[in-house]
């Protein structure tokens, strides 16, 4: 699976080989079978339904509460399982004396609808990239390359991966620093994804690629606190092709009741009120155009990652309890053994970022990018990046609990998808139409 093929138009695979998402990959193109040593189980087909104890409308909740640890990785013990830890997870455990990895028995629990899924068959044998390799043709709902080939297929697996049709969140965010404070940031957004309707305003107006004229989501982000940015909204297109139209963006700002182009809503430019520790494109794990790096395919391997973590957004731990000095409360955490397909990103010549290399961890049963470890231009190791997957039972679909963005120089961190304390999100929400994702609507919405 980690073989090389050159050219965006060879990226589609032959009838036979995309059969094998009924064999011996999943419907999503992980691998079926567990491993050698059943650490890891056969996949089963996942968590189809919510527990019991969920109520819809409410927070979620763990459908494993039961489970406990099996063992706990510490920097006494990491290098024992250095095997199957990031560099950026080993040098964490080198750092801080009290983080730790409590690992869980895993459970393969990512699991999408089944029209998903039937997508995924026809992507296969259909999609293409263009020849930049920074576009995408014939592909729609699931997976471009459920097989992939290539590293950057299998990012834009990432990128597309799916997420419903349209959402309605409530989060916070935080920097914290080596002491443990805070400032929360408060906001709300919502959108369409339209490549996963796939759809303009309603689910199924589109059927083809092509008419969802080159925009796969239309975003909208909302500041509520603190009081010096609240009012600020973010409009965000962001496009398939990008070299056919770059990602298109606008803010609203409250004190002048302006919209303005926001042309640096891309790459590395820093994410607003993150002090700089979080380029923009690390939001997701990984967004936006791919034309600056290389992208190179490594073996599979087993990784200890972040997944059924439901601790972490469950609205019975405050975010005092969950914020700490230098890192999450890892009491909190739950991390299991995965696979993941391994990317190398490496910055091209003659192009800027402030990372040099990423290296990309990207969960065989999703597609979601779940850890990285992300270098300086000199080659240093620098942050880490932290994903802790779940299935959000209620669609389902899986994603981020929430994202960690650690800096190994100067202590600090940041969280993002907080939901604990918020008013729990929308995976289907009504009075949300495509005619509010324009310049003018998001004045409109800010005069209000």
């Amino acid at each position: 699976m980690a073989l090389a093929v050159a050219g965006g138009a060879q990226a589609k695979v032959s009838q036979a080989e995309a059969d094998r998402l009924d064999k011996d990959l999943t419907p999503l193109g992980g691998i079926r079978a567990g491993n050698a040593d059943g650490s890891i189980p056969a996949w089963d087909g996942g968590l189809t339904a919510p527990p019991a104890s969920y109520v819809p409308g409410k927070h979620m909740t763990n459908p494993y509460p039961d489970d406990k640890p099996k063992f706990t990785i510490t920097g006494a013990n990491a290098e024992q399982y250095k095997d199957r830890l990031t560099a950026g997870q080993q040098a964490m455990l080198k750092l801080f004396p009290s983080y730790k990895l409590p690992v869980y028995q895993t459970r393969r629990s990512c699991a999408l609808p089944e029209r998903v899924y039937e997508a995924n068959k026809k992507n296969a044998v259909t999609a293409t990239m263009t020849e930049d390799n920074n576009g995408l043709n014939d592909a729609l709902l699931g997976s471009p390359f459920p097989i992939p080939k290539t590293g950057v297929e299998v990012i834009w697996n990432h990128r597309l991966h799916y997420r419903g049709f349209k959402f309605r969140r409530y989060f916070a965010a935080a920097l914290v620093g080596r002491d443990g404070s805070y400032e929360l940031v408060r906001g709300r957004d919502f959108g369409i994804v339209h490549y996963s309707g796939p759809g303009l305003s309603e689910q199924g107006d589109v059927t083809e690629l092509k008419q969802i004229k080159n925009i796969f989501v239309s975003y909208l982000n909302f500041i509520t606190s603190p009081p010096r940015s609240a009012g600020t909204i973010v409009l965000v297109l962001d496009t398939i092709n990008a070299k056919e139209l770059p990602r298109q963006a606008w803010i609203y700002n409250p004190g002048t009741r302006r919209v303005l182009k926001a042309p640096d809503i891309a790459y590395d430019n820093p994410a607003p009120q993150t002090d700089g520790l979080a380029p923009i494109d690390t939001f997701d794990m990984y967004n936006g155009a791919t034309d600056r790096y290389t992208f190179d395919l490594k073996p599979m391997r087993e990784i200890y990652m972040g997944y059924n973590s439901y601790e972490l957004i469950s609205d019975k731990h405050k975010y005092k309890e969950l914020m700490t000095p230098n890192h999450l409360n890892q009491d909190l955490n739950r991390y299991e053994l995965h696979r993941a397909f391994v990317v190398d990103a490496k910055l091209k010549e003659g192009t800027r970022h402030v990372y040099g290399r990423r290296t990309f961890y990207v969960d065989e049963d999703g597609f979601n990018i779940a850890l990285v470890d992300a270098y300086d231009t000199r080659g240093s190791l620098w942050r880490l990046q932290d994903g802790p997957i779940i299935n959000y039972y209620d669609v389902p679909l899986c994603s981020s609990a929430l994202e960690l963005g650690h800096d190994l120089q100067s202590g600090k961190y940041l969280v993002f998808g907080l939901k604990a304390e918020e008013k729990p999100s929308e995976s289907k929400p009504s009075g949300i139409d495509n005619s509010m994702f324009t310049p003018d609507a998001i004045r409109r919405l800010g005069s209000q």
